[in-house]
């Protein structure tokens, strides 16, 4: 039940834009293209099987670990009441 000038369902529609956005994000930052065997950062020999199970791949598993956890996540608040954005 939505409340204030929010329409019924409001709320499930903001959850189902969240994560239709993240899955977005996601598909758009998978490799794509051939395979490097050798990884881009360390020069480490990237094992044949990761290579198989995702195409495109340009860095070890390490690597890739380190630059997943260094990426910041950014996108909308869509939590904001309509009095915090009419102020």
């Amino acid at each position: 039940m939505a409340g204030g000038w929010a329409r019924d369902g409001a709320v499930q529609d903001q959850i189902d834009d969240t994560v239709s956005d993240a899955v977005s994000a996601a598909r758009a930052r998978m490799p794509s293209g051939e395979s490097e065997q050798w990884c881009v950062e360390c020069g480490e020999e990237i094992p044949e099987k990761r290579r198989e199970a995702l195409p495109g791949v340009k860095r070890c598993v390490a690597c890739q670990s380190g630059q997943d956890a260094s990426r910041r996540q950014a996108g909308i608040n869509r939590r904001g009441s309509k009095d915090s954005q009419l102020r």
